[in-house]
């Protein structure tokens, strides 16, 4: 574009805008009056950043590689740049129409020409620019012969401020690129490829809730509750209608309520109606028969609708993207011949296969944008999630459907075909038995998705980093031991235990709990006995092809049981599919599939007895220890009885060695109430407690006596192998029932039991500083001798173990927490696998924090 002597400069706000202008035109004082000194890249500047001289010509070429690195990385994140320099010669020039058309970028010329006398006087005043007349003079010379070219080298758009008064009056104004929706937030209602099934985009309008009334070109068109329709393309070819369809989708328009992408059949139409050249196949003779008998004055309505049609469009602030055939991401929001390709044809090989079709590459499967990008061009059977991308061209006039997404909703809503108007050269049934595409790319993970420093945005607490050293000890543990990684929806997430007591004689008491939430605003809580057992997450399906659909896995799996490390926790896959079967089985009998309207579910539970997982720590470590602290005890209270009978005195040594060998063969029995001898599964107990998740949703939003009722449920309808949880609730206001509550919990640990979990009756509780604790464990003095050792209790030892920091306990809890909910809530959107193992992974690298296991 050129305009002789211009007061506006109407520019794009994502632009590489190139000042051109000889030494002394003004150039850096018209940058700074109308750009941020963040855009404005200066040569001058940049050669001071190299060697303090902004005047030192000898290093322009490191100057300049200082100036492209910094644009580079500006229109990389989508933003402006300003290239402050002379920029007199075209080749000069050339290196930033590349770089714009690199990243997309819009390249703007500005020329900034005061006249020759002005350049001088204004070198004159400058001490740092005494090379006399000469130097402007040729740099005004080279600039006027070649800017009748600059169109030619490739920029977009060229302002000529031709004298002082031009420069004076010009006033630059910034507008969103015609792609750049973003202010429209919708809700939008999104149908792929209509190619001229009129009957069945009525009936699609129809559903969504969409008005049409009239006939030919008094067609009206009404929309619900401020919806607007977004068309992916290819409006024509192909059906019977095109006509029709145009005057629909011409209809919606002009009332303002659609937008529409160009396709590649859009765009070919366009071109015969202009009398381009153009091959007459793929449908278009249809189209060319069905307009040839419409009026002139439709046609000229037509032609003028095709022309304006953009490439894709941005939109809902940023979240959504629209386009015919997708967008990469670094795509998105962008203007370039590459783009506008792009969003018409995708990206091919150049090939074509045995259908004699374009061997098309498969961009979606390495998308990793937060946009959601809708599209078109290729019919799928279903329109499928993969990596935040949907194909909404689900082939209808082949016979197949046509699609919309309503948006944010994220519904996808359908109409079949009325018939195969055109018969496919790859028939749809083909393809319908392939593999999700989102399954297919989930079986390869990247490290790179994981790994190194990472910042997890979660919904329910602020963003949580994960150390690169901390990622590299998950992946050791992932690599080696965890299960097939499509299972791995969620790992639980560490308990905290409550504040030490000052009662003597106690490190652990329940009454510490109670005052933690109190104090916290939480009035009603629920107690649950702690099992002694190992933690398991489940996830249970109806049957294996449940397991591969929403799982993506392969052969006759029905579910998993993994640990809180995400490894197996049966080495054996017959055991884990027995297992599964009886849970299966009380899940039917307890109507949990109906009820939930789904056929998956994610569960979270305890496993006993203890010695299922943990029988070699129990022979190896707890046993031997306790069976050889008190034979060394007793050993030595044999000596001091000796010293004593010879008369030697030692006041008080009977008795601390008799307390001493007491708790010695107490620590070897205490771990004897959580184990028994495993056979077979009969011999095993599971104890769920929460529902975690089922299709369509996450359960974090039930309080637990919701998750206790239905675990309750399916405990009753188990004949052996489910044992339900005992449990109470308190009110905290009721000091009678609290001291209740305290003589339950001492009676439950006297009787051998662990101890108490102490939850808020909500299951992610909220105070004034955002999430709270989601549960504290209470244990019993016996409990505690196996994870302190036999004489923890003695005075001197506790005072030792209440000075144990609780602050990085904490937040652990809370960050995995959040992390587990994150984890659950992507799986049950659909998002890809690796986004749920972002979560995933981020709790068992969180793991490797050193914090004391023991608490």
């Amino acid at each position: 574009m050129r305009r002789p002597d211009p007061t506006l400069l109407d520019i794009p706000d994502f632009s590489l805008v190139v000042l051109i202008g000889a030494t002394g035109s003004g150039k850096s004082t018209f940058a700074s009056r109308w750009f941020a000194p963040t855009e404005i890249i200066s040569s001058d500047h940049c050669r001071g950043l190299v060697c303090d001289d902004e005047n030192d010509q000898t290093i322009s070429g490191d100057a300049f590689d200082l100036v492209k690195a910094i644009a580079e990385k500006r229109l990389k994140n989508r933003r402006l740049a300003v290239i402050d320099a002379t920029n007199v010669r075209g080749s000069e020039r050339k290196a930033w129409i590349e770089l714009a058309r690199r990243w997309h970028a819009l390249p703007v010329a500005i020329v900034i020409d005061p006249g020759l006398d002005i350049c001088i006087e204004r070198n004159k005043l400058r001490p740092d620019r005494q090379f006399g007349p000469g130097v402007p003079q040729r740099m005004i010379s080279e600039i006027r012969k070649g800017q009748r070219h600059l169109p030619e080298e490739g920029f977009r758009q060229v302002w000529k401020l031709s004298s002082q008064e031009a420069v004076d009056a010009a006033t630059i104004m910034r507008k969103p690129l015609w792609t750049d929706r973003r202010a429209d937030t919708g809700p939008f209602d999104i149908i792929g490829d209509v190619h001229g099934c009129a009957d069945e985009l009525r009936a699609l309008m129809e559903k969504l809730g969409y008005g049409i009334e009239g006939e030919g070109d008094g067609i009206t068109i009404t929309a619900p509750e401020g919806r607007k329709l977004v068309f992916v393309g290819d409006l024509v070819d192909r059906g019977p209608k095109t006509p029709e369809v145009l005057r629909i989708v011409i209809a919606a328009c002009e009332a303002g309520i659609a937008l529409v992408t160009q396709g590649n059949h859009d765009r070919k139409l366009s071109r015969w109606m202009a009398g381009r050249k153009v091959q007459v196949n793929h449908g278009l003779q249809d189209s060319i028969e069905q307009l040839s008998a419409e009026p002139p004055a439709f046609m000229a309505r037509v032609k003028a609708f095709m022309d304006d049609l953009r490439s894709h469009y941005w939109l809902d602030g940023g979240r959504l993207a629209v386009a015919h055939a997708g967008l990469k991401e670094e795509m998105i929001g962008r203007g370039s011949p590459a783009v506008r390709e792009f969003a018409l044809y995708g990206e091919t090989t150049g090939e074509t296969d045995e259908f004699g079709l374009p061997v098309r590459l498969d961009w979606a499967s390495a998308y990793r944008g937060k946009t959601a990008v809708i599209y078109g061009h290729t019919p799928v059977p279903e329109a499928d999630w993969l990596n935040n991308t949907l194909c909404t061209d689900t082939g209808c006039v082949f016979g197949g459907k046509l699609t919309a997404l309503r948006w944010p909703e994220r519904e996808i809503v359908s109409v079949p075909a009325q018939a195969v108007h055109c018969e496919p050269a790859r028939l749809l049934a083909a393809i319908a038995g392939e593999a999700s595409a989102q399954s297919a790319a989930d079986h390869l993970l990247d490290y790179a998705d994981v790994s190194g420093r990472r910042w997890i945005d979660t919904t329910i607490m602020r963003r949580i980093a994960v150390a690169e050293e901390n990622a590299a000890a998950a992946l050791e543990v992932m690599s080696r031991f965890a299960l097939a990684p499509q299972w791995l929806a969620y790992l639980p997430p560490t308990m905290s235990p409550v504040e030490t007591s000052h009662e003597n004689g106690w490190l652990e008491r329940p009454e510490e709990a109670f005052a933690f939430y109190r104090e916290r605003g939480q009035p009603t809580l629920v107690l649950e006995e702690k099992h002694m057992g190992s933690r398991a997450v489940i996830a249970l399906c109806r049957d294996d092809a449940v397991a591969r659909r929403r799982f993506g896995t392969v052969g006759q799996e029905t579910g998993a049981i993994w640990t809180r490390t995400g490894r197996a926790f049966f080495p054996e896959r017959a055991t884990t599919e027995a297992l599964l079967e009886r849970i299966r089985i009380a899940a039917d009998k307890a109507g949990l599939w109906e009820e939930l309207a789904t056929d998956w579910l994610i569960l979270d539970a305890e496993i006993m007895p203890w010695s299922a997982k943990a029988s070699s720590l129990i022979e190896q470590q707890y046993e031997p220890v306790g069976i050889s602290a008190q034979a060394g005890l007793n050993a030595a209270l044999d000596a001091a009885e000796r010293l004593v009978a010879r008369g030697v005195e030692a006041p008080g040594l009977r008795d601390r060695l008799a307390t001493r060998a007491g708790k010695a063969a107490r620590y070897a029995r205490a771990w004897a109430p959580y184990v028994w001898p495993v056979g077979g599964i009969d011999d095993l107990r599971v104890a769920p407690f929460h529902l975690l998740a089922s299709e369509g949703a996450v359960h974090f939003d039930r309080d637990h006596l919701w998750h206790l009722g239905l675990a309750r449920r399916l405990a009753e309808t188990s004949e052996k192998a489910l044992a339900a949880t005992t449990m109470r609730t308190l009110d905290l206001a009721d000091e009678h029932a609290c001291r209740d509550a305290v003589a339950w919990w001492e009676k439950l640990t006297a009787g051998g039991g662990e101890g108490m979990v102490v939850k808020p009756l909500a299951f992610a509780p909220r105070g004034e500083r955002g999430l709270i604790q989601p549960a504290l464990k209470v244990r019993g003095s016996e409990y505690l001798r196996i994870i302190y050792g036999p004489e923890y209790d003695l005075p001197e030892n506790l005072i030792r173990l209440r000075s144990r920091g609780l602050g990085g306990k904490r937040s652990l809890a809370l960050r995995e927490f959040a992390l587990g909910h994150e984890a659950l809530t992507r799986f049950v959107a659909r998002a890809p696998l690796r986004k749920v193992h972002e979560c995933v992974f981020a709790v068992l690298a969180l793991e490797s924090e050193p914090i004391d296991p023991r608490l």
